[in-house]
């Protein structure tokens, strides 16, 4: 297991994601970023917003997605 923040994973917070894989802990931090947004956290707003302009350029979605799982793979075991 391993753990990352909300703020790691792009977001606006230190809430912590435990998971085995970096796809489940894009998961939690996607499903803790979207309940905030339907609480109107302003600050995840922001970081919502950040996310969405970086799917309008090609190809940085991507090299985000590639860059946080090898921080995730790089974290020691929990």
């Amino acid at each position: 297991m391993k753990t990352m923040t909300c703020r790691q994973l792009g977001g606006a917070c230190d809430e912590k994601f435990t998971a085995e894989t970096f796809k489940e802990i894009a998961q939690l931090s996607r499903d803790h970023g979207m309940e905030m947004f339907q609480k109107g956290d302003e600050d995840h707003i922001e970081a919502i917003n950040a996310m969405q302009e970086l799917m309008t350029q090609p190809g940085a979605m991507e090299e985000w997605m590639i860059e946080k799982e090898k921080l995730f793979n790089d974290l020691a075991e929990d």
